[in-house]
């Protein structure tokens, strides 16, 4: 099976023609190519997850273009931890936000992680085609991820109509920082790409997760 690479410039109708059929895509970010669908099209979730061959049940983070963009997920766009940390974004900075229903791409749980990359390409991407997307890492559980274009089609290249998005060769490293608030706790779920220092003010301890 062919995988079909999408360069910036291009028409994006067969790209967006994907997403809205449910296929697999790979799209560059901050460190490494994700996997991405429609977070909230329940098939393209169970075919990410079966893709993926997770051990466990572990929720896919989920990307968007600007701010506007979290209308279109069960989310209060004011939440607590938006309000607090949105004026940081675009960043590596997953934040995690209380879901008002079920969203496919959280696997049961009642929160989704949530970002605004730190990837120009990424951001004009998402929003010319309108939706947001997951961002989980391109490989398969236990592997490295795709650090190329090349990479990222050699992995999908079993899959029926997947495109790679042509960001180039990324740089690897660590993944966005995750952060989450308990009650007005401020909680550190994952340390990544985003200094600590400017999430937590000076005798404010973090909880690791």
């Amino acid at each position: 099976m062919s995988v079909r690479i999408w360069r910036p410039g291009e028409p994006l109708e067969g790209l967006a023609g994907a997403v809205a059929a449910g296929r697999v895509i790979a799209i560059p970010t901050e460190s490494s190519y994700g996997l991405a669908v429609d977070p909230r099209d329940g098939d393209a979730v169970g075919r990410l997850f079966a893709f993926k061959r997770r051990a466990g049940r572990l929720p896919f983070p989920v990307v968007i273009g600007e701010r506007a963009q979290l209308s279109l997920l069960p989310v209060d766009p004011a939440a607590p931890i938006v309000a607090q940390f949105g004026h940081l974004w675009p960043a590596p900075l997953s934040l995690v936000v209380p879901l008002r229903r079920p969203l496919p791409a959280a696997l049961g749980e009642s929160t989704a992680a949530i970002r605004i990359p730190d990837h120009a390409l990424l951001r004009e991407l998402l929003c010319a085609l309108g939706v947001p997307l997951t961002a989980t890492s391109a490989n398969r559980a236990g592997e490295p991820p795709a650090l190329s274009v090349e990479e990222a089609a050699a992995l999908l290249a079993e899959l029926d109509e997947a495109w790679v998005v042509d960001g180039g060769t990324l740089p690897g490293g660590l993944p966005s920082t995750l952060v989450a608030m308990v009650g007005s706790e401020v909680r550190m779920v994952r340390q990544g790409r985003f200094p600590i220092a400017r999430l937590v003010p000076a005798g404010q301890g973090e909880s690791p997760a």
